[in-house]
Parts: structure tokens; sequence; C-alpha cells
């Protein structure tokens, strides 16, 4: 056994009482859902919305269960999670004790390696437990920071408003806009109420905005009705694609 692999399995064998206590103390076995924000960094386990837990969590990588390979997130251009380069730390460590599977970005691998990236990663960040996101083609390891009390934290009425899963920005809450309206042409964008992303939005409140030429029949017909919608055809986004389009027409 090699220098690096010594360390690791002390650093896992130095987690596993420490995990297992996590698990007990918030019942994490408990929970049959998951679901993470990486816009806030948020990991929710739950059954109900009474029963369920939150915590602030660093992405330490991925591991691909059809290439076996892993990557480190500081390397993974395709995570959103700002917090994802603080795993920079780990590779300049690995650099430091001369540990190659600690500042190589991808490389063939197995999940063990996971939890023993996991292991090492806890004492650097000092961090109050794991999870293994697992998924159909990928596995997410994450690092458990912080508990959030979600009952004093806006974040959590955010993410839980997060339920239309998007092909580019991933789960977020959804938005409504006319056929029209895309992420290529201006074409001007006229909304229901001022907004701004990540705004606190009421229950009988949604994102809402149509296009120049929606306006002028929206304005013909004095309202929305029949004929205006019909030519609006509303269809479902995501509230980042939303504010990109916004963006785009608001130049």
């Amino acid at each position: 056994m090699n220098h690096y692999q010594e360390f690791a399995a002390a650093q896992l064998q130095k987690l596993i009482p420490i995990q297992d206590e996590f698990k007990k103390q918030y019942k994490i076995d408990s929970y049959s859902n998951w679901f993470y924000d990486s816009d806030s960094e948020i990991l929710r386990l739950y059954n109900d919305e009474t029963d369920e837990v939150f915590f602030k969590y660093i992405p330490i990588g991925t591991f691909s269960l059809t290439s076996k390979t892993w990557m480190w997130s500081w390397f993974n251009k395709y995570l959103s999670e700002k917090n994802k380069f603080e795993t920079l730390k780990i590779k300049k460590f690995g650099k430091i004790n001369h540990y190659t599977k600690l500042y190589k970005g991808t490389f063939q691998s197995d999940e063990y390696d996971g939890w023993e990236f996991l292991a090492i990663s806890f004492d650097i960040f000092n961090g109050i437990g794991a999870y293994n996101v697992k998924t159909e083609n990928i596995d997410f390891y994450l690092l458990l920071t912080e508990k959030i009390e979600s009952n004093i934290n806006p974040e959590i009425k955010l993410l839980k408003q997060k339920t239309l899963e998007c092909g580019s920005h991933g789960f977020q809450r959804p938005a409504f806009v006319c056929q029209h309206l895309n992420l290529e042409n201006p074409i001007g964008f006229e909304e229901a109420m001022e907004t701004h992303k990540g705004m606190e939005l009421n229950e009988n409140e949604d994102l809402q905005a149509w296009c120049n030429e929606c306006e002028k029949v929206r304005v013909k017909y004095g309202e929305w009705n029949e004929e205006s919608e019909k030519f609006a055809k509303i269809k479902l986004i995501c509230e980042n694609c939303y504010f990109e389009m916004k963006e785009l027409n608001n130049v």
C-alpha cells in the first residue's frame, strides 16, 4: 500500500463513525426523496412538506457509471455551483503531497474513490456529513457543511418552487412566455409585472412575458381573451431562460 492509499484509508476510517452519527442524528436514511439546487447550493431530503431537512453543500465531484471515471468539481464545466471552486483547495493539497488523484481533473476510477475523496474533503472543509446523490448515469458526491432551519431561510421558499426541469438549467421555477420569444432574436419583452431574477412570488403570481406583436394583438382586443391567447400560444419555460430572454430584449 502506497502513501496515498494509507492516507485515504485512514481518512475514510475516521469519517465512518462521524457519518454514522450524522445519519442517526438527522435520520438521513428515513427520507425517500432528494433534491439539490445548484443556485443556492442546498440539498433537500424529504418525504413530504412537513417531513424534510435541508443542508448547505459543496459539490466535491462526480462519478460516471458509464465511463467509470471520476471528475473533480473544479474541473467540471457543467456544474453551475459557484462554490465548486472551493475544491481547488483539495487540488492544492494534493500537489503539495504528490497525491495524483487529488489534483488530476478526471481519471478512471470507481465509486469507492468518491467516498475517500469525501473523507479527505471532510477535514479540509470542516464538514458535518456527506451525501451521495445517485442518478441513472452519474453519482454526485456532496459534502454537507451546515444544516439549515427552513422556517427562517428565504432560500428554502424559492427552492420549493423549483418544480420545472430545464435541459439547460436543471430544476428551476416555471415561467410563461408567448410562442415567439426566443434566445436568439430580440422581438420585444412585455411583462405582466416588473420582475427581477430570484424575486419572491406570491401564490397567485407567475413570471409572464410576451413579444411586441403579441402586445399589439392584446391591445387590439383590449385584454387577454380567446383570440389574443390563440395568437400568443403561451409556452412553459424555466426562470433562467425567462431572464435570459429578458436580457436579450432589453439591449
